[in-house]
């Protein structure tokens, strides 16, 4: 590796400790703004909490610069950014509700940090994930089994039965498959990909690949999709079959497999909310959301989303501040319904902040996606990206009323360990993959010399 590459890694690392800098005053900042708009000192709490983030960063890091030193240098900040919003807002409604889920979700932020911190360290090629194709479908169905196991299984809560319980801890492990079953699809695409493109039929403008080549994609989406039907978790079945659709799409690179998608949602939602009665209420309380009789129902009402429109409405333009207002009033404040309280804290201006964060962070991974040299990794990085996207458009979409609200989590700020823990992993992979991406090219010369070349 000549100097100019090994330079073009150090500024890159560079650039990302300087925005780490920023990210861990923006998440102390919101944690301080929360004390002083309530007129409190600063306590020992709030200085051992920075110094914990700091510490974290600085160890993460320090692990991509030994391991993955051309990874994008904006990932990272951006990620630490938002979970240390996500921790300030936990907190401020902490004092409002008297909960702990802000020292939760810290403890939660130390663990998820850690383990990606090691899967980035033994990951060194993302390639490796694709010997692990149908384990990984193994390991999926397993995972979205077990809220249904005796002895394990945490039983209904709030409506939905995705948890699993240990002692005094509850864990979703459908956070956990969507990167599993991430890892399948990316699997299987890219070894199956030419035979679902050439072989089968073709009727119309449509090319149908027979059912062995696609059919134990189908049979995996369909069983997740359909346990999670049944589990009454509506949201995570919507991220499943974007997941799926989106990377028939970038494998194939064919639009009519979206058409035909959106065909089949729209299909499924209808008898879903004829077959299902979870269903039915809550298109019914998006419907007609400010009908008295369907504001008051239990369950199925309304109220939760009515108190989130108002209480974004009441923090305007520039908010009420961190720790005002009354995010109090709105059911689960601190994890489905975190964009209420952040619009209602720090206003249209803050919440449009938030976004572009979001933005920006999908565009990168998207960005690793179009840079890295393999199938498989192009279509995980992809999918992993979209993911994301996915799941804040759902819930943000749900909480501003322009689709049925579902029980996903905002990633990376809604309360929740299962959930951070799966998305923190996410990111060490996003990480590797544009390490990948970004890295320099061995290429040989006329005299038979290995030299490198910078990835495009």
């Amino acid at each position: 590796m000549n100097g100019a590459q090994t330079g073009f890694a150090i500024r890159d690392r560079n650039l990302e400790a300087l925005l780490l800098v920023l990210a861990l005053m923006t998440g102390a900042g919101a944690s301080a703004v929360v004390a002083l708009d309530r007129n409190q000192p600063l306590s020992q709490d709030f200085w051992v909490q920075t110094a914990t983030q700091t510490v974290l960063a600085a160890a993460f890091h320090i692990v991509l610069r030994l391991r993955a030193r051309y990874a994008d240098p904006l990932i990272l900040p951006i990620v630490v950014a938002l979970n240390g919003v996500g921790i300030a807002v936990i907190q401020s409604l902490d004092q409002a509700t008297g909960s702990d889920a802000g020292t939760n979700q810290l403890r939660w932020t130390g663990l998820s940090m850690l383990l990606a911190a090691v899967v980035l360290w033994f990951l060194k090629d993302h390639r490796k994930l694709a010997r692990y194709t149908f384990i990984s479908l193994a390991v999926s169905a397993i995972l979205l089994v077990l809220p249904l196991v005796p002895g394990i299984s945490a039983g209904d809560i709030n409506g939905a039965n995705v948890w699993i319980r240990f002692g005094p801890m509850t864990f979703q492990p459908g956070e956990i498959a969507k990167i599993t079953l991430a890892v399948f699809f990316a699997g299987y695409l890219s070894s199956h990909r030419d035979l679902i493109l050439l072989a089968g039929r073709k009727i119309g403008p449509l090319q149908f690949p027979r059912v062995k080549d696609l059919g134990p994609m189908v049979t995996a989406w369909a069983a997740a999709v359909g346990l999670l039907v049944f589990q009454h978790d509506l949201g995570m079945s919507i991220l499943f079959f974007g997941l799926f659709m989106v990377m028939i799409y970038v494998a194939t690179s064919r639009v009519t497999w979206l058409g035909l998608g959106l065909v089949l949602m729209a299909v499924g939602m209808y008898f879903a909310a004829k077959i299902f009665p979870h269903v039915a209420l809550r298109i019914d309380a998006w419907q007609n959301a400010f009908d008295p009789d369907v504001y008051g129902r239990f369950p199925g009402g309304s109220s939760q989303i009515v108190q989130g429109l108002f209480g974004m409405a009441s923090g305007g333009l520039v908010g009420e501040g961190l720790g005002l207002g009354r995010p109090d009033l709105v059911p689960f404040a601190n994890s489905d319904m975190i964009v209420a309280s952040l619009g209602e804290g720090l206003g249209l201006i803050g919440l449009f902040a938030i976004v572009l964060l979001y933005l920006m962070l999908f565009t990168r991974g998207f960005r690793a996606a179009l840079g890295t040299r393999d199938a498989f990794g192009k279509l995980l990085a992809c999918g992993l990206s979209f993911g994301l996207a996915l799941q804040c458009f759902v819930i943000t979409a749900g909480v501003t009323r322009l689709i049925p609200l579902t029980g996903l989590t905002t990633p990376f700020l809604s309360a929740g360990g299962s959930s951070l823990l799966a998305n923190w992993i996410i990111v060490a992979v996003l990480l590797g993959i544009s390490h990948s991406a970004r890295r320099p090219e061995p290429i040989k010369t006329n005299s038979g010399i290995m030299a490198e070349t910078p990835a495009m």
